[in-house]
């Protein structure tokens, strides 16, 4: 098995390299990733500057672009061949609820189903980060069931797992998204020529933390694993739009 691995916490990241290693013990694995932390990136590309790949001397890939450019650049330039399988993390922080969507985590697993791959996404929940070999056992065992279980085509799948020693893991559970409420107003300050600066706040309180949730199954002590569908159209909404659009008129149309 041929593995790209990336991340968004940057090249020198613990998480990754914790999981670089235990992932090698079952695959050929190539890491690529940004040359800096790029948190809350997103999906978002380089399109304005160029991008530069740099081999460092423990054979990891720097790249002086977000998370997707790693795995977009790692599929289509620097591998030889295409990986059976992107893996994405393991994150110094969790990806959960609302979070997925800013994930620059999420978004490097999301690149590789865009470009045909099985992908999967890992984060240790904790700013801590006391035990990434947790997570990298998790991940491991779920990367061995996906070779006779594999995904639908349109999805990925989200680890999250909370940062215990693995003894003390009480199991994995399927989850769905939770939710937050919105994220505390932004901070104001003065940087020391007295310009005024601005940092986010605080991320807002679990909304949405019920049974069968993310959030539920890492209070509780287990791991979650999430199914996500790359293909965001809300179907059942279809319907129904398409109705209204039906009687809608355009000012100034013919």
């Amino acid at each position: 098995m041929k593995i790209l691995l990336s991340n968004d916490d940057g090249v020198n990241a613990k998480g990754i390299a914790v999981l670089y290693h235990a992932l090698s013990q079952i695959a050929d694995v190539t890491l690529v990733a940004p040359d800096r932390n790029c948190s809350g990136a997103s999906n978002s590309l380089t399109l304005m500057n160029p991008l530069r790949a740099t081999a460092l001397e423990n054979g990891f890939i720097s790249v002086n672009g977000t998370p997707t450019d790693c795995v977009h650049l790692g599929v289509n330039e620097l591998l030889d061949e295409k990986p059976d399988l992107v893996v994405a993390g393991i994150n110094h922080g969790a990806n959960l609820g609302d979070d997925t969507l800013y994930s620059g985590t999420v978004a490097a697993a999301t690149e590789g189903r865009h470009l045909g791959l099985p992908a999967v996404a890992v984060s240790l929940c904790s700013k801590e980060g006391n035990h990434f070999e947790t997570a990298a056992a998790v991940t491991v065992s779920i990367i061995k069931e996906l070779a006779s279980h594999p995904l639908p085509k349109d999805q990925i799948i989200n680890i999250n797992v909370p940062d215990i020693p693995l003894s003390e893991l009480k199991g994995v559970q399927v989850t769905r998204l939770g939710a937050r409420h919105k994220a505390e107003t932004m901070t104001k300050q003065q940087d020391p020529w007295g310009r005024d600066i601005y940092w986010y706040g605080v991320l807002g309180a679990e909304s949405d933390a019920g049974v069968g949730t993310d959030f539920f199954a890492i209070n509780n002590g287990y791991a979650s694993v999430t199914p996500l569908s790359v293909d965001m159209t809300a179907k059942d909404s279809l319907a129904a739009v398409g109705d209204w659009l039906k009687t809608m008129e355009i000012n100034g149309a013919s």
